[in-house]
């Protein structure tokens, strides 16, 4: 198939093309669209063979959950059992880079939960997402628009990249603003939440709404996150971690390319610097891509200096590009 990118109005998108995305949707066809994290594949989350088209386009593994996008809580209720925590956070937090893990309704098919007794749900933070879920009228399953185990896309390009003669059509709304994907957390027990992914939302700041601190999963647990069982987010160059200035002199950096805060003073033959830990989550997977492209034999990246904030998300993205 051709796939065909519409260019959209991020602020008011274009109800014509919206429409178009919809239809795609509705008659089991992929549309990857913006979210203010990365973009992403969507089908229909309760159509069973669209769900088997996402991982058929990705090479995703079918044991892999998916997150089902919805427009606003209500549409949540409908899929998975919320509790009052769950409920407390969706109001606090949505539209956010939050997923909740929750046990899931029948109404969710098993090759969308993959095959687990739990779904994911989330409510993007972006007008296109939004825009899409509530024309199509069903929750959107969409896992990053990428190759399996490839940099997740922050711009339509790099889906087209990947995607292309894979899926129907691509609703272009510009750069995400986040750059990694969501959090995720299982609250299926109130009393002992956990993070199973960290994320484009905080740890400190979900733990200051419940008053608790997140729990660590165990790995049946993990399971119930999309991005935790395999090898994630790698370029096709060898990715190797710099954690201290120190260990540059075991790597050969002769024809290495650099990423990271800090100006490192070695002669790479490539260096992206960024000047904060917000632009080095927006750009990390970007980077990846963009070092690849060069007459490089790998990657060396810089372990960011604490777990704070984005931080979290930036090491275990990191981690797992890396394959560690």
């Amino acid at each position: 198939m051709m796939t065909q990118i519409l260019t959209l109005n991020k602020w008011n998108p274009e109800r014509d093309y919206i429409s178009r995305a919809a239809e795609i949707i509705n008659s089991g066809g992929l549309v990857a669209f913006p979210t203010e994290t990365v973009y992403g594949l969507g089908g229909d989350a309760l159509n069973p063979e669209s769900v088997k088209k996402i991982y058929a386009a990705k090479g995703r593994p079918s044991d892999n959950p998916l997150i089902l996008h919805v427009s606003n809580i209500n549409q949540a209720e409908s899929l998975v059992y919320m509790n009052d925590s769950a409920r407390k956070l969706a109001k606090i937090f949505w539209p956010a880079p939050l997923t909740l893990v929750l046990p899931a309704k029948n109404i969710i098919p098993s090759t969308t939960r993959g095959g687990l007794s739990t779904a994911a749900v989330r409510m993007p933070d972006n007008n296109i997402a939004l825009a899409l879920i509530e024309a199509a009228k069903t929750p959107i399953a969409a896992p990053s628009a990428n190759l399996s185990g490839r940099p997740s896309p922050t711009d339509s390009q790099s889906v087209y990249n990947d995607m292309n003669n894979r899926i129907d059509l691509i609703l272009d709304g510009g750069k995400t603003g986040i750059g990694l994907e969501s959090t995720v957390i299982d609250i299926t027990n109130p009393e002992k939440i956990l993070l199973l992914r960290p994320g484009g939302l905080s740890r400190e700041l979900i733990e200051s709404e419940l008053n608790t601190r997140l729990g660590i999963p165990d790995s049946n647990s993990a399971k119930r996150s999309p991005g935790t069982r395999y090898r994630h987010y790698a370029p096709s160059l060898p990715v190797k971690i710099l954690r201290n200035e120190s260990d540059l002199d075991l790597l050969d950096i002769k024809s290495a390319g650099f990423m990271g805060i800090h100006e490192i003073n070695k002669n790479f033959p490539v260096k992206i610097i960024f000047d904060s830990p917000e632009n080095f989550a927006h750009g990390l997977f970007a980077g990846f891509r963009e070092l690849e492209s060069q007459k490089i034999s790998c990657i060396i990246v810089e372990w960011p200096r604490d777990n704070s904030g984005i931080n979290e998300a930036l090491r275990d993205r990191i981690k797992r590009a890396a394959g560690e």
